[in-house]
């Protein structure tokens, strides 16, 4: 043997190289040249390797299924501030505690915007974690949406003139119930402001009032609201509560010059036909929305599957056979043999 040579017996292992890949070893990143251990890395399923991303279309849908339900969950939060600030400002809250939960508006305000605020901040955080399990609790919680949607819809529609026949008797009952209600108060003020009318058929129908009837001890008695007044404000800044002082107990003529005499159960039908296409298209706008969330959820839980199939894929071919990512299996390098 010359000098300098090495025996061939001897593990040859100079500096710099890895030794050479024997049938039992198993092929790791630490192998494989700079280039090609970051094409290693970024292959879903083997070991200490990264997922995939998702392509192009699916990361629109994600983007598009975030922003939205990020809005309706602001509004949802919205909602239910408004309500609760509604319930904490009239006392409801706080007298219910421990009780019964109250018949007020406010609540269905509350329990509304819960339920919207909890079902898009499913779908949003579904989107921004890419979870196919919160994204499927969205879908769950808008087809509930749906269907109650679509069956209210169908009784407006079955009971449409009953509702509006029952319109008069809804005025009579918030009549009587008018100082009873701070929310009443406030709808019945709003309806005869806004149609300047006075009671439901006429202004007389303010007698059924305990407060307003003319036999009636109070201040009020024989009055009628400042809702009813021609001018309520009397070219002043604020409403003058006493307008309708006395009004009752006019003749027409004389009451006709101070407050509205026509009832509002007629105007409020006929405001209500002429809303009846905005209704119906804001109705529908919604829906159709909430059926366009439910298709990009659909879409992007489908996308998510199909990634995380061709990652166990992946993996399972990897841990069954590794070989280097641009040889094959007859590539790998054989064991040199003594000579003889």
């Amino acid at each position: 043997m010359k000098e300098g040579e090495r025996s061939p017996l001897l593990p040859q292992d100079p500096v710099g190289q890895e030794p050479p890949l024997s049938k039992s070893s198993q092929l790791t990143p630490c192998h494989l040249g700079p280039a090609l251990q970051k094409r290693w890395a970024w292959r879903p399923g083997l070991r200490g390797g990264q997922a995939a991303s998702l392509p192009w279309g699916s990361s629109c849908l994600k983007c598009l299924t975030f922003l939205s339900n990020f809005l309706f969950s602001l509004l949802g939060l919205l909602a239910l501030a408004i309500g609760l600030w509604g319930l904490a400002v009239k006392g409801s809250l706080g007298d219910s505690w421990g009780g019964p939960l109250p018949a007020d508006p406010m609540l269905g305000l509350v329990l509304g915007g819960l339920a919207v605020s909890a079902v898009s901040l499913a779908g949003c955080l579904g989107a921004l974690c890419e979870s196919a399990c919160l994204l499927r609790c969205f879908s769950g919680g808008l087809l509930a949406f749906l269907v109650l949607e679509a069956l209210a819809g169908t009784l407006v529609v079955a009971f449409w003139g009953s509702l509006q026949d029952g319109l008069e008797h809804a005025l009579r009952m918030a009549i009587t119930h008018y100082q009873d209600d701070p929310d009443l108060r406030f709808l019945m003020d709003q309806v005869q402001f806004g149609l300047q009318c006075c009671g439901a058929a006429s202004y007389k129908d303010w007698q059924q009032n305990l407060y307003f009837n003319c036999s009636s001890p109070g201040i009020q008695a024989c009055s009628l609201p400042a809702s009813c007044c021609i001018d309520p404000r009397e070219d002043g800044a604020s409403i003058n509560d006493q307008c309708g002082s006395g009004a009752l107990g006019l003749d027409e003529d004389a009451a006709r010059r101070v407050v509205h005499l026509e009832g509002c159960g007629t105007l409020l039908r006929g405001w209500l036909r002429r809303n009846l296409r905005a209704v119906g298209g804001l109705a529908i706008a919604v829906v159709l929305v909430q059926g366009a969330e439910l298709l990009l959820a659909t879409r992007l839980v489908r996308a998510l599957a199909v990634r995380r199939g061709a990652a166990e894929s992946s993996g399972a071919g990897g841990a069954a056979a590794p070989v280097h990512p641009s040889r094959g299996p007859g590539h790998l390098p054989a064991p040199k043999s003594a000579p003889e």
